[in-house]
């Protein structure tokens, strides 16, 4: 910034976005003096460097603003697990792939484990099974790094959540409304024949 600034010449860019071209450094600084602000280097790498005639202060408030909202943003990503069998019932199934969802939809990466025990090991299909409608149930949220791998007596897989422009939305099925109408029951002979009669003039 100003005199700190060691390139002999550098592209000037005014407080109102005018390119004034390359310029020895010290001419920008006199130009900056000259309107009560600061001549900063931006982009230092550049040939020739540039730098901005700007109000350094408030240049350094903004630039700290961005960095807290992007730090404010950016979702911290943990790594969460979720243990199944391989003969996993619906109930306990559902339970488990509606928590990966949550998840997902919260930025975290899921590890899917599929925990074999004794004769188990002869029916790995069984797990590859399992993981593979875990993958499809969480389509739209998330994908499968790689092909489910075998550790130890675990058969895994990691979920990933997709990025926020790729995510579908979930779309719930119409609710049906099941309740019997109400059907009108037509008169019989004997209900008419009563009317009739409550119609018919006394003697």
């Amino acid at each position: 910034m100003n005199r700190e600034i060691s390139a002999r010449e550098v592209l000037i860019i005014d407080e109102n976005g005018v390119k004034l071209g390359t310029l020895p450094t010290a001419e920008g600084i006199r130009m900056a003096e000259e309107r009560m602000l600061d001549l900063v280097e931006v982009a230092p790498q550049a040939t020739p460097p540039v730098c901005r005639i700007l109000d350094y202060g408030k240049y350094r408030y903004q630039l700290q603003k961005k960095e807290k909202d992007a730090r404010k943003k950016q979702k911290v990503q943990t790594l969460k697990e979720m243990k199944m069998r391989p003969k996993i019932d619906e109930h306990d199934y559902d339970f488990k792939v509606r928590a990966i969802k949550s998840f997902l939809e919260d930025g975290h990466r899921v590890k899917v484990s599929v925990f074999f025990r004794g004769r188990e090991m002869s029916f790995l299909d069984k797990g590859e099974e399992v993981l593979a409608r875990v993958i499809r149930d969480c389509d739209g949220l998330g994908k499968s790094e790689g092909a489910p791998r075998m550790e130890g007596r675990y058969m895994r897989i990691m979920m990933t959540p997709l990025p926020q422009g790729q995510v579908k939305p979930v779309t719930k099925p119409p609710v049906k409304n099941d309740a019997p109408k109400a059907v009108k029951k037509a008169p019989d002979a004997k209900e008419n024949g009563a009317a009739a009669e409550s119609r018919s003039p006394t003697e």
